[in-house]
């Protein structure tokens, strides 16, 4: 009985993780440029000693979805999109390199260009900072013009292109940080066919009627388990019953 009692209990805790990985996602229904978490059960042996056969259903997060989302115009100067495929380099906090389609983007009071996040977007020799400036003008390759304060548009100049990469899907994997990192470590290189829209983002690509869909079935499996767990220990007592009736 205890066996069928583990078993159930083990598929309740990894049903449990895979409602974790939906909740994630439906949580992020708007935030800009999310990309929904994909998830599966994946069959996993059970170490030790014993059969073989002995199999654990286990959830496993499997990558992002990196279809892209709705495009909407905001008419925001610094907001920008990617046109299909690409990724927004930005410096992580511990000075590695991190990709987000987040294109919100922003400016400190020192004239920093940052993600939503805080972290800085990376340009052609590091983080982007912008001199004072009444005007920021983001071309379709990343390249950042500005019109100095109190000048007039004739005086517009470049001032650093923000780092754009296209590394394979396969290659990337999502960190605790909520970027996208390369698997190996390693930095993408830049990438000139990546393109740009200004005045618009990206939505995050989360369906929330399949997120939901999901959590029902998650729940409807969930009670299946702890169903599976009271039956065998009503099957344990009538056993023992049956143990000191004889």
């Amino acid at each position: 009985m205890d066996r069928s009692v583990y078993v159930a209990m083990t598929g309740a805790t990894q049903i449990m993780r895979a409602q974790d990985a939906v909740a994630h996602n439906l949580a992020n229904a708007s935030t800009v440029g999310f990309k929904s978490q994909l998830d599966a059960f994946q069959s996993v042996p059970v170490l030790g000693q014993g059969l073989g056969t002995r199999i654990n259903a286990v959830a496993q997060g499997i990558g992002a979805d990196t279809a892209q989302g709705p495009i909407s115009t905001t008419g925001r100067s610094l907001d920008v999109s990617l046109q299909g495929s690409g990724w927004i380099a930005v410096q992580t906090p511990d000075g590695g390199e991190g990709y987000t389609r987040a294109g919100d983007l922003q400016m400190t009071a020192d004239g920093g260009l940052t993600d939503s996040r805080g972290n800085p977007v990376l340009g052609n020799s590091g983080p982007i900072n912008l001199p004072d400036t009444a005007k920021v003008v983001i071309g379709s390759d990343g390249t950042i013009s500005t019109v100095p304060l109190g000048q007039g548009p004739e005086t517009i100049a470049t001032v650093d292109r923000i780092k754009l990469v296209n590394p394979d899907a396969a290659q990337m994997q999502m960190g605790s940080d909520g970027l996208m990192h390369m698997s190996d470590g390693s930095q993408a290189a830049n990438d000139d066919t990546v393109r740009l829209t200004s005045g618009t983002l990206e939505g995050s690509n989360v369906n929330p009627s399949t997120e939901l869909v999901k959590m029902i079935s998650l729940s409807r499996q969930y009670e299946m388990q702890v169903k599976s767990i009271r039956t065998s220990e009503d099957d344990a007592d009538s056993a023992k019953q049956l143990l000191q009736a004889s």
